[in-house]
């Protein structure tokens, strides 16, 4: 199963990228993602599902550690065409 996770961290700072903000995309960026697009207000990473589940757990605890007070995110199944076998594997 692959997945996409988009996420932002806050606070936000529109004069420089904070720490917290710094070490999530760090964190995707190393993660063996696919597809990895990070902007100043939202970040997208696609992969396989258990490297995504992975960073995200990092992403959780890192930016956290690093003075996030919010992380919003959402990971989606990105169906593969396997006659809807990743949708009937993420109602599980």
């Amino acid at each position: 199963m692959r997945l996409r996770v988009e996420f932002t961290t806050e606070p936000f700072d529109l004069d420089e990228a904070p720490d917290h903000a710094v070490v999530a995309r760090e964190v995707v960026t190393g993660g063996e993602l696919d597809a990895v697009d990070v902007g100043p207000f939202g970040n997208t990473a696609e992969g396989d599902a258990e490297r995504v589940l992975t960073a995200v757990d990092a992403l959780l605890r890192q930016s956290l550690a690093a003075g996030a007070t919010r992380v919003s995110l959402q990971v989606n199944v990105i169906p593969d065409g396997r006659d809807g076998q990743d949708a009937k594997e993420a109602e599980r």
